[in-house]
């Protein structure tokens, strides 16, 4: 299945509806295949059978109308509903664009975001998109419709990733659901300032809700594997630095390996999921992600 989605992954099929629907459907299908959403059997919200009343059920679940019938006591089963609201919200600046082998970081997001929402979408769940940067921001909220889902690829398929995080944080608080339960999936490099990005992320946390971050990087910019003097550049601030790498890379790898594990526990301390993932490695990894943080919702 790797080889498969990963010759799917090329910019111009990325970028179109149909491409990005037919990539989302084969990683999807190959890799949970037979899963299906569980239900817990209760007084729930939609009627599916009934059964013989027992000692310590609930007397509001007894059925009059089939007493009066029959003379006997039923109580109505039901399914309760399970089904939640899954929300992306995107980090769209401009360091996105980070690109190797081909594949930027925007356009491995877009596959990762479409395959995660497909599945939620097969599930029943709503789903919702939302990217943010200091020049766009897009919202498409909460429906779980085929026409929504559709709307939904058509949105990521438009992203553009510009700009930098924004510093007006009324734009996150605008998406910002404090009243219903919500997973959250917060997709970003990280690639902040002053922790504006990081803020933003705790701003949204409450009691009801779960989320996780999706930390995207560059397999280079985790193994620093450059060689001879490198000009690296800032696509944010168009800041450009020659270094050489050998004489950097230790000094890069300690101090990076540090960031990542203060952004883990810092996440993890504000009951924060955190999963790093690299554009080397495929998309099997984020399905699980997406599985573990739904089935703890259910």
């Amino acid at each position: 299945m790797r080889n498969d989605y990963r010759d799917l992954l090329k910019p111009e099929i990325i970028n179109s509806l149909s491409g990005l629907a037919l990539i989302s459907r084969v990683i999807v299908d190959g890799q949970v295949a037979g899963l299906n959403q569980s239900k817990r059997v209760g007084g729930g919200l939609e009627f599916s059978q009934y059964r013989g009343y027992e000692p310590g059920d609930d007397l509001r679940l007894l059925d009059w109308k089939m007493l009066a019938r029959s003379g006997r006591y039923y109580i109505k089963q039901a399914e309760i509903d399970t089904h939640i609201s899954v929300k992306f919200i995107i980090d769209s600046s401009k360091s996105m664009l980070h690109r190797e082998k081909d594949l930027s970081k925007i356009d491995f997001v877009k596959v990762l975001v479409a395959s995660i929402g497909y599945f939620a979408w097969q599930q029943g769940d709503a789903v919702s998109l939302f990217s943010l940067n200091n020049k766009k921001s897009n919202s498409l909220f909460a429906s779980s419709q085929k026409q929504h889902f559709n709307r939904f690829l058509s949105e990521l398929v438009e992203l553009k990733a510009e700009g930098v995080w924004p510093k007006d944080t009324s734009e996150i608080q605008k998406i910002h659901d404090k009243n219903h339960k919500e997973l959250i999936f917060f997709i970003t490099d990280l690639y902040q300032d002053q922790n504006e990005i990081s803020k933003s992320i705790k701003q949204l946390k409450t009691s009801k809700n779960e989320i996780t971050v999706l930390h995207i990087m560059g397999g280079k910019e985790l193994s620093f594997d450059f060689e001879g003097a490198v000009i690296f550049e800032d696509l944010e601030s168009g800041e450009r630095i020659k270094v050489n790498a050998k004489e950097a890379k230790d000094r890069y790898l300690n101090a990076f390996n540090q960031q990542l594990s203060e952004y883990k526990n810092n996440f993890l301390s504000n009951a924060i999921g955190y999963e790093l993932f690299s554009l080397d490695n495929g998309l099997e990894d984020s399905i699980k992600v997406f599985l573990n943080k739904r089935i703890a919702l259910m």
